[in-house]
């Protein structure tokens, strides 16, 4: 990301926070949680959200380590499914984006299938869900007394403070430093390329040499199909007790989860 790419999403956060911060407080009471707290288990808190909206959270590890999660919208129920190729930090940040989706997106899905990644795209509604992502994982008031913190133990070291949050957080490196800039918590000024350009390998180094957990920076690989497919079995059975299906339907079924699990998993 260049600086003139982060200037203007602080520019949209900006213009944008007390509607989103909003939106954000919505879901705490939507989920029965106090909007003070901080998170500290997301997926716990969000994956029966997202069952009261009709939606289940799935996860697979994919072949595509460049896609985050896709939503996939059928007639009755609707699917999250998240990449766990990709490390916990960016899974985090994922299922935050695609809640304000579901949640929040002011159209209805262009197609029953929506994709998203850890990319930032100049394009209002995913500004909006990163934006949301970003006050849901680090909560304004937690944040900024962790940022003082953290970069009192770094020194005044601004990559290792950012590094301690993401740690603290587990969120993506990026979604940290841009929610250390749309808080002001650096100069805006004082944006520099060596915060920008930072690779995995370095944050990597940097966790090792801080004491931090380094694992949360790997992919997790957890695999949900196998318990999915029982659940679908288990149903279908049920059907085929009361006369709703066949054996047979419940057998295709079966069968074109497999499939399309195996391109998923590029198998």
């Amino acid at each position: 990301m260049n600086i003139e790419r982060l200037r203007k999403i602080i520019e949209y956060s900006d213009a944008n926070t007390d509607d989103i911060d909003a939106k954000v407080k919505n879901f705490y009471s939507f989920s029965g949680m106090s909007s003070d707290k901080e998170v500290l288990n997301i997926m716990q808190i969000i994956r029966p959200s997202f069952k009261k909206k009709g939606y289940l959270i799935i996860e697979i590890p994919f072949a595509d380590e460049e896609l985050g999660a896709f939503c996939y919208k059928g007639d009755a129920l609707g699917y999250i499914v998240l990449n766990t190729s990709l490390p916990k930090v960016n899974i985090n940040f994922a299922i935050c984006h695609e809640l304000y989706h579901v949640f929040y997106h002011k159209s209805s899905f262009r197609t029953k299938v929506e994709f998203a990644n850890d990319h930032y795209y100049e394009h209002e509604e995913e500004f909006a869900a990163n934006l949301f992502a970003g006050i849901l994982l680090m909560p304004e008031a937690g944040f900024r007394f962790m940022y003082t913190k953290f970069k009192e133990e770094s020194a005044g070291n601004e990559k290792d403070t950012i590094i301690r949050l993401m740690n603290y957080y587990q969120a993506p490196y990026m979604a940290v430093l841009i929610r250390c800039y749309e808080l002001g918590l650096p100069d805006a000024d004082s944006i520099s390329e060596e915060l920008l350009n930072v690779d995995r390998d370095c944050v990597r180094e940097r966790f090792i040499d801080l004491w931090l957990d380094d694992t949360i920076l790997d992919a997790t690989k957890k695999d949900d199909y196998i318990h999915l497919e029982a659940v679908v079995a288990r149903f279908g059975n049920e059907c085929i007790h009361d006369s709703y299906i066949n054996e047979r339907t419940l057998k295709k079924v079966l069968q074109n989860m497999k499939i399309r699990y195996s391109k998923i998993k590029g198998e």
